[in-house]
């Protein structure tokens, strides 16, 4: 793994704990960091800090309504900021991993991040390096994918060349699946739980077969049109 820095000197990090230190200092510092993640590469700030937030929207040139997920190291602590209303053992059947899990958001959540809907998503990739940087925060990431709104999903940090000036931080984790591939390019399987009973796919994502497999017949959650 390589820090690289927008000077743009580069260099081999000797071990995770130092990358995982570099980037929480720049996210406690309000900064943007580009990291790697089990679908495409991420862009992370802390979700309870709203300049930081504000930020991850001028960057990416994104629409003020389109909700950020937050992103946090462990099952446990989802519920803190969001209310449950599934068995905690269908959680852990689908995180850590490509999935993101739209819930009711709880009062502990920054009420500047997305304030114009009673939900949020929530994502665990199943990946170490971004799971480490999260439990090395206080609170959870606001984590959004690495590039221009409505532009290519990225898997190598050269694809969002163009954001380096500002971002404080790049975690180079080498390419994420095949860059060839575009179906290595869709992002996580987004799946509304907020409704008892019932689920809602948002975006099919890459992880949608084996989600809705979970959710139905090891869960018996019916689809929400049902």
């Amino acid at each position: 793994m390589h820090e690289l820095q927008t000077e743009p000197s580069r260099f081999v990090l000797k071990g995770w704990r130092e990358a995982v230190s570099a980037a929480a200092g720049a996210l406690r510092a309000g900064g943007l960091v580009a990291v790697p993640t089990d679908t495409v590469y991420g862009v992370a700030c802390l979700a309870q800090d709203s300049g930081a937030v504000r930020s991850i929207y001028s960057l990416k040139g994104r629409n003020g309504r389109k909700p950020l997920a937050i992103c946090v190291g462990d099952v446990e602590r989802l519920y803190r900021y969001c209310r449950v209303n599934v068995p905690d053992a269908l959680l852990r059947d689908l995180l850590p991993g490509p999935v993101t899990l739209v819930l009711q958001r709880s009062e502990e959540l920054n009420k500047d991040l997305n304030p114009f809907t009673s939900l949020v998503g929530v994502r665990i990739p199943n990946h170490p390096f971004i799971r480490e940087l999260a439990r090395a925060c206080s609170g959870p990431l606001a984590l959004t994918s690495a590039n221009i709104s409505s532009q290519a999903s990225t898997l190598t940090v050269s694809e969002f060349q163009d954001l380096w000036p500002q971002l404080s931080l790049i975690i180079d984790g080498g390419p994420i699946g095949d860059v060839q591939s575009p179906e290595c390019r869709l992002g996580s399987t987004v799946v509304d739980l907020s409704v008892s009973g019932k689920f809602s796919i948002i975006r099919p994502g890459c992880a949608l077969t084996s989600t809705v497999e979970i959710l139905t017949q090891k869960y018996g959650l019916v689809p929400e049109s049902s």
